[in-house]
């Protein structure tokens, strides 16, 4: 359950709700309090696809783990005090990192411009403050009973323990709640963009930015791989193409990236970046799109490809040396497949060919599937 499966009228709740589940349970009025006394630490986060929440602890103590997350499964405690708390947490964050800091509305202006269809048209933090400012208790627990059940989780435990004793507490604690049919996804899927779109905005920023992004594959798609590589190729590193050109050479750009937004369904491939002083967004943008352009015309060198995978290689590596890492690429996987995917992952990155590469710039990169964002500093006085 993430953004994306929000009503679009009450936008933010997926947010909102991760904020809500610290605030007390039917019956445990504080999370936080039992769970360090038992020497754990706990935490979430939400995007569109999906809200996560871990806990770390003593294996003595895991039962604690299952008594917590299982109580405020069953249900919250819906108080007033807390929802008023909660919201307003909530709308000071969207002030302050949204509305209130430099280039902090890039993703709500990009992200509607880029889908016109799909949820994705909005970010995790909402479509506007409003939204939050005006839930009321009864669409709050709507929203919970809606998403928050067992038929709707993915729970993994790692670490010193054994299945028996997994099965064992989680027959204990979540066995005795009740599914709550949970609706299947009926998400509205993103046309095909057919011209390119444009959006010039000004803001008082200290340099111009420029944001172009294509719509590219979904993270189960046979050419993600490729695609996840053709965006490190162009922008992993001061050695990658975009830097070397851009940044370093033709000193057009402060700084330049290029990657994918991670969702679960088709991704944006963005392309992102300040402008260097007295550099103006005809000469930037026809310089970027050189680079582009360059990419779709001939396949990337067997050096360059190495470098990403060897990079890759190295990130999933030390990736397994960290428990709650490895939990959550579990519970990852389970959610776009299955957890044992997991396993195969890093061969997928190391299979991909130059040819693939290729293929995927030149599936992704077309003018009329672009989506450009023009963010002007105002001129001083």
């Amino acid at each position: 359950m993430g953004a994306r499966d929000e009503d679009p009228e009450r936008t933010g709740f997926a947010h909102l709700f991760e904020h809500l589940m610290f605030g007390g349970s039917v019956n445990i009025p504080e999370f936080d309090t039992p769970l360090q006394s038992a020497g754990g630490v706990n935490n979430a986060f939400t995007n569109n696809d999906f809200t996560n929440y871990y806990i770390s602890l003593p294996k003595e103590n895991l039962e604690t783990a299952f008594w917590l997350e299982s109580d405020r499964m069953l249900s919250l405690a819906f108080t007033d005090k807390s929802l008023d708390v909660q919201r307003q947490v909530v709308i000071e964050e969207f002030r302050q990192r949204y509305l209130n800091q430099p280039y902090g509305d890039v993703w709500l202006l990009l992200r509607p411009l880029a889908y016109k269809v799909h949820p994705y048209q909005w970010a995790t933090i909402g479509k506007d403050v409003s939204h939050i400012e005006k839930a009321e208790m009864q669409h709050v627990k709507d929203f919970f009973f809606a998403h928050y059940a067992p038929d709707n989780c993915i729970m993994v435990v790692a670490g010193n323990t054994d299945t028996e004793t997994v099965r064992t507490l989680a027959e204990k604690w979540f066995g005795p709640i009740e599914a709550r049919n949970v609706k299947p996804r009926n998400l509205p899927q993103e046309p095909a963009q057919t011209e390119a779109r444009v959006l010039r905005v000004q803001r008082d920023v200290p340099t111009h930015a420029y944001h172009r992004a294509y719509h590219a594959c979904a993270r189960t798609d046979a050419d993600f791989h490729a695609t996840d590589l053709l965006s490190d190729i162009l922008s992993m590193g001061e050695s990658c193409r975009l830097y070397q050109s851009l940044v370093k050479e033709q000193e057009l750009f402060t700084d330049i990236d290029a990657y994918l937004t991670g969702s679960l369904e088709n991704n944006l491939f963005v392309f992102s970046g300040k402008l260097s002083d007295d550099v103006d967004f005809e000469t930037a943008e026809a310089a970027l799109l050189a680079e582009i352009e360059e990419i779709t015309k001939s396949a990337p060198t067997d050096d360059e490809i190495q470098k990403v995978k060897n990079i890759w290689e190295s990130k999933f590596l030390f990736n397994e040396t960290n428990t709650l890492n490895k939990a959550m690429s579990l519970a990852y996987f389970e959610l776009i497949g299955q957890a044992e995917d997991y396993n195969t992952e890093l061969e997928k990155y190391l299979a991909v060919t130059p040819e693939q590469i290729l293929a995927a710039a030149r599936k992704i990169f077309r003018p009329e599937n672009s989506s450009t964002l023009f963010y002007e500093a105002k001129l001083s006085s």
